[in-house]
């Protein structure tokens, strides 16, 4: 199996990644998610990640609480690079992580590694990437508007009319990162197979939400 340094043809991408298990927090693609890293495991993870020429690592949810079993990770992630590291007093690092590409998870490493790695397969996310190929939507007025009404309902501060100037994805995948929706959503979203797909599943979920007395979990 191809080392940490080897890359694939499509993209430049690895085809093994360090990959960090954790329960509701979904990368998307082309968003930003900050971590605060204190185990030893995963501070070696991030040692490790910053000797890497693409600096990335595979953000995956674990089917259960416990991420301790490779078997039971969901089978689709987001990889992001990690472009700001602050190290702390007490030992902690504070990183930002910039949201690539999706993955589809193909085999989890038998390494001495103390931290996960595993075979990814990135060929179905190729519109991921930022390009002129990339997967594009429209901001529209019922998308803000769903938007605004939710972000009310939330007592959540957000500004219309810069949401009129955002760019879709970035919009679009960024709600679906910081909304307090389940894992079980916030994996749907990320596995929405085009962003149109997973704008209306967005909009389905934040209506749901607003419904009262609603049913937090979407079948």
């Amino acid at each position: 199996m191809a080392g940490m340094g080897s890359f694939m043809v499509t993209g430049d991408l690895p085809a093994i990644l360090p990959v960090f298990p954790l329960d509701g927090a979904v990368l998307f693609p082309q968003g930003r998610l900050p971590l605060n890293i204190f185990e030893p495991r995963y501070l070696t993870m991030i040692e490790d990640c910053l000797r890497t020429p693409d600096r990335l690592i595979g953000m995956i949810q674990p089917r259960k609480a416990t991420h301790d079993n490779p078997s039971e990770l969901r089978a689709v992630g987001c990889a992001g690079r990690l472009v700001s590291f602050v190290e702390t007093d007490d030992g902690r690092y504070q990183i930002l992580l910039r949201g690539i590409s999706r993955f589809h998870l193909v085999e989890v490493e038998d390494s001495f590694s103390p931290y996960l790695k595993a075979e990814v397969d990135w060929s179905g996310y190729t519109k991921d990437m930022p390009s002129e190929n990339r997967d594009r939507v429209a901001i529209d007025a019922e998308l803000r508007d769903v938007i605004k009404r939710y972000a009310d309902t939330q007592n959540l501060s957000i500004d219309i009319d810069a949401l009129a100037r955002t760019d879709a994805a970035f919009l679009i995948n960024t709600v679906s990162m910081i909304a307090p929706f389940s894992s079980d959503e916030k994996q749907m979203l990320l596995e929405a197979k085009t962003l149109s797909d997973r704008r209306a599943a967005l909009m389905t979920i934040l209506e749901f939400a607003m419904r009262p007395n609603a049913d937090r979990t979407l079948q």
